[in-house]
């Protein structure tokens, strides 16, 4: 496996809006006193907080991105950091397991679109409704350094677009990846042609973090779906 170093800005992730909205509880309540118990409230469930008052057995909370002390961290992106090595889907993506998350990012827009856009097709085929309209925010960040990088590997079973075979594989070769040290990877987009993407595996590896331009995408009846700037 070669590595390749990179010095990268605005290298772009995805999150639905629903996640990037400011907190929601403050609307319950009248003062900000009585907020705070709600919050305190929130904390026993959001698997971030439990995260960062060290309760999760998968991830240290010295390495969430709030005890950084590196200036160029923004307070903007330090929940979103955080939120992604906390929060997971059941059985866990292509390079992490659902114990732990990771942070997932693509050179362009167009990889970034084809990847989120394929685990919401994947959703409405469960239920067998392509009818919905999802907003997305980009989270953009800096990355320098050595990462491992499998672009040239295009047979590795990693990157297998059958997730039954890709995600197991592609586990399995990052908790190999992280035991030797690496901080993430560079991987070619199983869903986009020519598209290029960085898993990073520590937070203390994303840099910069801002928010970028925000866009719809919408299903009107079938797996095809439409993009619209916001």
């Amino acid at each position: 496996m070669k590595t390749t170093t990179i010095c990268e800005r605005g290298l772009i992730r995805l999150i639905p809006a629903t996640y990037h909205k400011p907190p929601t509880l403050r609307g319950l309540v009248d003062t900000d006193e009585e907020a705070a118990l709600l919050a305190e409230v929130e904390a026993m469930t959001s698997g971030r907080l439990i995260a960062e008052a060290g309760r999760n057995r998968h991830l240290d909370s010295r390495e969430l991105a709030w005890q950084r002390r590196n200036n160029d961290l923004r307070i903007y992106g330090v929940s979103h950091i955080n939120a992604a090595f906390t929060y997971t889907r059941a059985g866990g993506s292509r390079f992490n397991s659902e114990a732990r998350g990771a942070w997932y990012c693509a050179w362009t827009l167009p990889a970034a679109i084809d990847e989120v856009a394929f685990h919401k097709v994947r959703e409405l085929a469960y239920v067998n409704v392509f009818k919905d309209k999802t907003r997305y925010v980009e989270l953009l960040a800096d990355f320098i350094g050595e990462f491992p990088d499998i672009t040239d590997e295009v047979d590795n079973p990693c990157l297998s677009p059958d997730a039954n075979i890709g995600y197991p594989a592609g586990q399995k070769l990052a908790l190999d990846l992280q035991r030797e040290g690496a901080r993430g990877l560079i991987y070619p987009s199983v869903r986009h042609p020519d598209g290029q993407c960085l898993v990073v595996f520590s937070p203390p590896a994303i840099q910069n973090v801002r928010p970028g331009a925000q866009w719809d995408l919408e299903w009107d009846g079938s797996p095809e779906f439409m993009m619209v700037g916001v």
